[in-house]
């Protein structure tokens, strides 16, 4: 009797702890409970930059770079850019070859996307 008490139990567990994996959390914001994206979200309009545009943004407190004709405010990164100052070496100009030298841990290319506020126009 003790023993079906017992995997009762553990069956009950794994059930319920089942559940609480089945459960969605921390779902973004935009995603609807299928996981797809709000159509609303997906007819947002992107900014678009001039090359002189981006130019006017080559400084600590206000730094924008170009990554393969993306624009990217970096500002609130620059302070914790562990290459210090280089980040401001492209600052207002193209950075693409720079940021994907070897110097760069594959989890920029994960970061970036976060900095992204329009593309560039010739």
């Amino acid at each position: 009797m003790e023993v079906v008490l017992v995997v009762v139990a553990l069956v009950l567990a794994l059930l319920l702890g089942g559940a609480f994996v089945l459960i969605p959390r921390n779902r973004k914001s935009g995603q609807s409970k299928k996981g797809h994206s709000n159509i609303r979200n997906s007819k947002k309009i992107t900014k678009t930059y001039s090359k002189a545009e981006v130019a006017l943004h080559t400084t600590r407190t206000d730094c924008w770079i170009i990554i393969k004709d993306k624009v990217y405010d970096v500002t609130p990164y620059v302070e914790e850019h562990p290459g210090g100052d280089a980040i401001l070496a492209h600052a207002g100009d193209d950075s693409t070859e720079g940021f994907f030298g070897p110097q760069h841990a594959t989890r920029v290319f994960d970061m970036i996307d976060d900095f992204f506020i329009g593309n560039l126009v010739e």
